[in-house]
């Protein structure tokens, strides 16, 4: 997961880096082969910097063209977008139907692929608003998201201990922490780098337009923890799969999941405020709420170890609760139960 070292590159499975980059655009759609090209009737490896360029060439064009039109036309061109990699990628749609079987053993297949179809609708809206970041002002903003429970977020940034957005690859998450900071309120991010070093670059110039600033996962203890002593607010996305030691074992959806830890350590540590917040797509609405619930109280025992356990899970249930209502906005695609305990078969 780390950034590319100039050695061949091979292309992860797609499940992964969507989680990983947490950016529907700038996640690759291929398999787990070295990319190849042919040429004078044989296959040669591409260098990993043609690769990169390539990469960044088409990512600039979709960006760049979808950011020049009318809202509207973006949204409906992403969501074509979505679409046809929908149709196209059986992995990406086997992986999905079967986390949807996992969670929903009571759904339908008609059902499951109803949601399924649904997440790339919503990945496609998603893509829209990204490339239109820079069109965005704190005068235009209202258009695009509102906020819901705003409250919450005042009292808990109030009482100066740092806050932490518990969120996850739901509904808009790009656009909670972009347009939190156009609303005056800028946070960190919390991320890994690109392989690519192109897209990294320009997903970051994105991100950052109105003073967010991003910590990398490799810095991951060290950033939060300066970000609580100054009392700031930081994002973290934390439903993707993990592996031990940086992740335990806690039920989602009944299904034990190997689930970042980091943030109940911190919390515990610093005495920040826990606070869920999703950017959903609202229908009736036909724009995106940012909706923040009450801070979460914390579970002290005192003991460490179950604390963050506990912890951990308490923070899964919430999200769980939030697919459990928006089934068609979260990130399916990603293969969560692939980490499994010892012992246990794999799920996929």
């Amino acid at each position: 997961m780390g950034q590319s070292s100039g050695r061949k590159v091979e292309l992860p499975r797609a499940e992964a880096d969507a989680a990983a980059s947490a950016c529907f655009l700038c996640s690759p759609v291929a398999g787990d082969r070295p990319l190849t090209i042919k040429f004078s009737g044989c296959y040669r490896h591409a260098s990993a910097r043609m690769r990169q360029r390539l990469e960044y060439a088409l990512v600039w064009v979709i960006v760049k063209t979808l950011g020049s039109l009318p809202r509207p036309l973006a949204r409906a061109a992403g969501i074509g977008f979505a679409w046809t990699i929908y149709l196209l990628h059986v992995r990406l749609r086997q992986t999905g139907l079967r986390n949807l079987a996992l969670a929903f053993p009571e759904k339908s297949r008609r059902e499951r692929r109803r949601i399924l179809r649904g997440v790339f609708t919503s990945l496609g809206r998603q893509l829209a608003e990204v490339c239109l970041f820079p069109t965005y002002t704190r005068e235009n903003v209202g258009r695009v998201v509102v906020y819901d429970g705003f409250e919450n977020y005042e009292r808990a940034y109030g009482r100066a201990k740092g806050v932490i957005f518990l969120t996850a690859h739901l509904g808009a998450w790009e656009l909670s922490a972009f347009s939190h900071s156009l609303y005056g309120h800028p946070l960190r991010i919390v991320m890994r780098s690109l392989d690519n070093t192109y897209l990294d670059r320009f997903l970051h110039r994105y991100r950052t337009l109105h003073g967010n600033t991003t910590v990398d996962k490799d810095d991951f203890v060290r950033g939060l923890l300066s970000a609580m002593k100054a009392g700031e607010t930081v994002g973290i996305l934390m439903d993707t799969n993990m592996t031990p030691p940086q992740g335990v074992f806690v039920n989602f959806f009944g299904i034990p999941a190997c689930t970042a830890s980091g943030l109940a350590r911190i919390a515990l540590r610093t005495d920040a405020a826990v606070i869920p917040g999703f950017t959903i797509w609202d229908k009736a609405l036909r724009k995106y709420r940012l909706h923040f619930d009450p801070a979460l109280k914390l579970i002290r025992t005192g003991n460490d170890e179950a604390d963050v356990v506990s912890n951990t899970a308490l923070f899964t249930r919430v999200i769980e609760d939030y697919v459990r209502r928006y089934p068609d906005q979260w990130l399916w695609v990603h293969r969560r139960w692939k980490t499994r305990p010892e012992g246990e078969p794999p799920l996929y």
